[in-house]
């Protein structure tokens, strides 16, 4: 199928109807235009009454979340001035995680998220999770709320809750910190939910077992012999081997230039390889035997590493698993994406290792949205809470008249860290040249 086609055709189906709408005013009260973004909104909000029933638990989860978000600010606040510190001291070229693409949150844009079903599907319920803390938390603290929607450019790109202006502007301290916080709260709670539900399926999963080649090495024997990765050894000379152990206890009898001759299983397939051993290359000093080159695929070491993950340092380790810049691969992509060692594990059901993806990228996205959204720089939620802060702080103090200028200028700094960071990797590489 031709998606690009499929995606222009959208594309004009899309700009038609809106024009269509926008000329003939249809459906006026409740659809408005922002650019060639259409904004869907609805009056009814009586739903986000129901959760004042709650208000005593959602207050509390609230201030929770309040203190969590001010954390989470300082961390990622000393952070960018540690990237800016690191950028001036590499100074690294406009590409990989430093392109500007790269650091917008848009699926099949940045290169290192994927436009896939599981992706676009996190990334839809993270908005709406997002705004829905604003909307119950209005409701809870007695600000209304004047309208929901939803905004399109050919699928749903974000949603929004909007709060009277009039109750918001009179609304002061906790009770509107707390409004302000509580969508951070739930992409916080929720991506960690996502990611203790996937690791706890993943337990779920039957390592295969047998000497699995995770990798080759190129320009040695078992690379020039053509030998694939991702294929399970079932003999060397004639002998069978159920483990990486019993493969190296034989490859310990031979001397490089020594033929081997090689059965392995490849996609349900069983073939045969004769390779000439290579010596061990300079890095691995000190082995006399003949060398392969090949790297084991440890599943059941795998599974042991995502099952010991639940733990803070180990969901900020799943944060980084979609940026393998390492160029030698990262075997916890398995919960991210399709990959061939998929096939080393037996799951429970089909469609397992697609409720996964869905998981993780529900998580990642969740707590990725969350985090940024923490940092201290208005229009951010990190922003408000900010300038409501120090707005209450320096109004107990006498000092009101600078609490405008505080805030605008750490919001001014942030933007300023921000900016830098993307425009330096080109103004280093201008000057290189």
């Amino acid at each position: 199928m031709n998606w690009l086609l499929v995606l222009l055709v959208l594309i004009a189906g899309y700009g038609i109807l809106s024009a269509v709408i926008w000329k003939k005013q249809i459906w006026a009260d409740h659809i408005v235009f922002y650019g060639p973004i259409m904004a869907i909104k609805s009056m009814k909000v009586s739903g986000f009454d129901w959760f004042r029933r709650f208000s005593t638990f959602l207050r509390l989860y609230a201030s929770f979340g309040v203190v969590m978000v001010v954390v989470i600010s300082v961390i990622m606040t000393l952070l960018l001035f540690l990237s800016l510190q690191y950028t001036f001291a590499v100074r690294p070229p406009p590409t990989g995680i430093y392109a500007p693409q790269n650091i917008l949150l848009i699926p099949g844009l940045n290169e290192y998220i994927p436009s896939t079903i599981a992706v676009w599907l996190a990334f839809v319920i993270t908005i709406a999770i997002h705004e829905l803390g604003h909307g119950i938390l209005s409701r809870v603290e007695s600000i209304r709320v004047k309208s929901v929607g939803a905004l399109l450019f050919i699928v749903p790109i974000g949603f929004f809750v909007e709060p009277d202006e009039e109750d918001l502007n009179q609304t002061r301290g906790m009770k509107k910190i707390r409004m302000f916080g509580a969508g951070i709260t739930n992409n916080i709670v929720v991506g960690v939910t996502c990611f203790v539900v996937m690791i706890l399926l993943m337990g779920l999963v039957v390592p295969v077992t047998g000497p699995v080649i995770g990798g080759v090495y190129q320009n040695f024997s078992a690379g020039q012999a053509g030998v694939p990765a991702y294929s399970i050894i079932q003999s060397v000379n004639g002998t069978v081997v159920t483990t990486p152990a019993e493969v190296s206890a034989l490859l310990n009898t031979t001397r490089p230039g020594d033929p081997l001759a090689l059965t392995v299983l490849h996609n349900g397939v069983r073939e045969d390889y004769t390779l000439t051993l290579s010596p061990w290359p300079e890095e691995m000093p000190g082995r006399q035997s003949g060398f392969m080159g090949i790297t084991y695929y440890d599943a059941p070491l795998i599974l042991q590493a995502i099952g010991d993950s639940i733990s803070p340092i180990g969901f900020l380790r799943f944060l980084t698993v979609p940026f393998d810049i390492s160029g030698l691969g990262n075997p916890l992509r398995i919960l991210a994406l399709e990959t061939p060692a998929q096939q080393f594990y037996i799951v429970p059901f089909a469609g397992f290792f697609g409720i996964i993806h869905f998981l993780f990228w529900c998580g990642w996205i969740n707590i990725s949205v969350g985090i940024f959204n923490a940092i201290p720089m208005v229009p951010l939620d990190g922003g408000y809470i900010l300038k409501e802060g120090v707005e209450r702080i320096f109004e107990r103090r006498g000092l009101a008249k600078y609490a405008t200028f505080v805030t605008t200028f750490i919001s001014t700094l942030m933007v300023a860290i921000l900016i830098s960071l993307i425009v330096l990797p080109y103004l280093f590489t201008l000057t290189a040249v």
